[in-house]
């Protein structure tokens, strides 16, 4: 059980620690930081209650509605919901990157819980192919999230068309992810070249975040008065 966890847990962990030592500048609390992964990891429990309700119910009988509503709109709701109310004001989200690293840990807390229930339930062997799958996609949902929040917070005048987007973008690659999980046999022809563009996506997305972030902090620089010293 315990080989089973730490499999479960790898991953996610592994992802995190790429994204937050990728800020050149002031790293991210770790206390900040580990809240919102845990915050990513408690969110699995309402949100398989929400699946669990509409599955037995028979609420939701579209396999669309289902990729993109049950499971894309839900978990990144939540997912966006908890930043926003928890990160989006804090003292510690000080430049446009961090909203990679916030965004990327809680949806590696999700993805890591997730995980580890799915390996408990159903054996070490589908370890790696959940770490190349569900938990690198979550990754990267959240990722995406997290740089148009930085774009938000940062970006003067045009914080709702940010902040709507840091919503809409990853629901619809989540919602496209699973859809293609959901209705096609060989799921792997479209799941391999979608992956690659979402990892795509994701770095070209953490490039443009450190370049923000530079010259967030050459404004801040050239805005500060001279001292003269006598």
């Amino acid at each position: 059980m315990l080989g089973i966890v730490t499999a479960g847990i790898a991953p996610g962990l592994a992802l995190l620690s790429y994204f937050y030592l990728k800020d050149h500048y002031e790293s991210e609390p770790f206390s900040m930081v580990f809240k919102t992964f845990l915050f990513g990891a408690l969110l699995v429990f309402p949100i398989m209650f929400i699946q669990y309700v509409l599955e037995a119910e028979n609420i939701i009988q579209s396999d669309i509605v289902t990729a993109f509503v049950a499971s894309g709109l839900l978990e990144e709701f939540f997912k966006w919901f908890i930043l926003f109310y928890t990160v989006f004001q804090h003292v510690t989200f000080d430049e446009p990157y961090d909203g990679i690293v916030y965004g990327a840990s809680v949806s590696l807390g999700f993805a890591t819980m997730e995980n580890v229930f799915y390996l408990l339930g159903n054996g070490m062997e589908y370890a790696l192919g959940r770490a190349l799958l569900p938990v690198s996609s979550h990754a990267l949902f959240g990722v995406i999230l997290g740089y148009y929040l930085g774009k938000a917070k940062f970006t003067p005048g045009t914080k709702w068309r940010w902040l709507v987007l840091s919503l809409l973008i990853p629901v619809c690659l989540h919602g496209t992810y699973n859809y293609i999980l959901i209705t096609l046999e060989q799921w792997i022809i479209l799941m391999v070249p979608f992956m690659i563009f979402l990892w795509w996506l994701g770095l070209r997305k953490v490039k443009k975040a450190r370049i923000l972030s530079d010259k967030h902090y050459e404004q801040q620089m050239f805005s500060k008065p001279f001292i003269i010293e006598k």
